[in-house]
């Protein structure tokens, strides 16, 4: 029988979940056991589970579990060197050479388990089958709106937190903005196409922000692109990889530009494919922006858990999205898990 166990995130202002109760309700009614961590923290509470007929477990428990079960989480594991036995379901961030990532797969090495990557579960014309795009899009939108807000005032933007919902987020963010009056900047969006694309143009629309929209025809010459300059705000959406065009110079601090914030939602400073060039290092709820130049103003917002600022709405998108995915999990002939495995074996020989 498959056993999906879903761990207790451990990460700091992670409240997310991959899997609801109802969906969990689901896997166990076709046959597939569910164990749940208890966390104090998750945006959906353990009655919930329990009440669904999941097997509750102690949080953090997972290094514990039977050898077969699939721990099943979002974020990053604590990186404490010990070997990874385990099949894990996860965003591991591990296959583009980033630091963090190779600490990861010789872990996974070590201990003879197997990274299945979130980002890479794929149908059989390589989309994706379920992604938290839109939400990241979202809530990057009103955080670089609210960096763009606080320059207004001739500061920085301070911390941000979580919201109950969408509607209480754009009350919160419209406050800001009248604050400033009656002016409101303009934006370009590189990979408007896409969910994330979208979630930043639903957001703009609704703060009154003229939105210029790019995609893969706009940025096939690949550059320079001078309309970056000519815009208040930046919107990368695009996924760094080989071949992605730079869209933001090192030097465009010093450029003449309207171009105060840059919102790289895509979040991959530490590859060597990201197309913003001014910063080396992702942001925090603590300290959402990074001034890369001071006269006139340049913030960077790189915050690589954005849905996170919208957990219950984001977890139920996304859940539903993954469930019919995990459930092939009791196909052991599975194409997309196939897929996923032979990706994971890929980088691993490469170690």
């Amino acid at each position: 029988m498959v056993h999906i166990w879903l761990l207790a995130e451990q990460r700091d202002n992670e409240t997310r979940v991959g899997l609801t109760p109802n969906g969990a309700a689901e896997l166990m009614a076709a046959g597939i056991s569910v164990s749940v961590e208890a966390s104090p923290t998750r945006v959906i509470p353990d009655a919930a589970y329990q009440q669904a007929g999941c097997t509750m477990v102690p949080g953090h428990s997972w290094p514990d579990a039977p050898k077969d079960a699939i721990i099943f989480g979002l974020k990053e594991l604590p990186e404490d060197g010990t070997p990874l036995p385990h099949r894990h379901i996860m965003f591991g961030h591990a296959f583009k050479g980033q630091p963090a990532g190779l600490r990861l797969l010789q872990r996974f090495k070590a201990g003879g388990g197997t990274l299945l990557d979130l980002e890479y579960l794929t149908d059989d014309n390589g989309r994706r089958l379920a992604a938290f795009g839109y939400w990241a899009g979202y809530a990057g939108a009103a955080v670089a709106l609210k960096c763009w807000a606080a320059q207004q005032n001739g500061g920085i933007a301070g911390p941000i937190g979580a919201y109950e919902s969408s509607t209480h987020l754009l009350a919160d963010l419209q406050s800001d903005l009248v604050a400033t009056g009656s002016h409101r900047p303009d934006a370009l969006i590189i990979g408007a196409l896409g969910r994330v694309g979208s979630g930043v143009a639903d957001l703009c629309t609704a703060m009154g922000v003229a939105t210029t929209k790019w995609d893969m025809a706009e940025t096939s010459s690949g550059g320079p692109f001078p309309e970056v300059l000519a815009h208040a705000l930046f919107f990368n959406c695009v996924l760094a990889r080989p071949g992605t065009p730079v869209f933001v110079p090192g030097d465009t601090g010093t450029q003449d530009r309207r171009l105060s914030v840059i919102a790289d939602i895509a979040c991959d400073p530490d590859s060597d494919f990201s197309p913003i060039k001014v910063y080396d290092q992702t942001t925090t709820w603590e300290t959402p922006a990074l001034r890369v130049h001071d006269t006139p103003a340049l913030d960077v917002t790189a915050i690589d858990n954005l849905p996170s600022m919208l957990p219950l709405e984001s977890s139920e998108d996304y859940a539903e999205q993954l469930l019919p995915v995990l459930a092939s999990l009791s196909k052991p002939d599975a194409s997309v898990w196939s897929r996923a495995a032979a990706i994971y074996a890929q980088h691993i020989a490469r170690l």
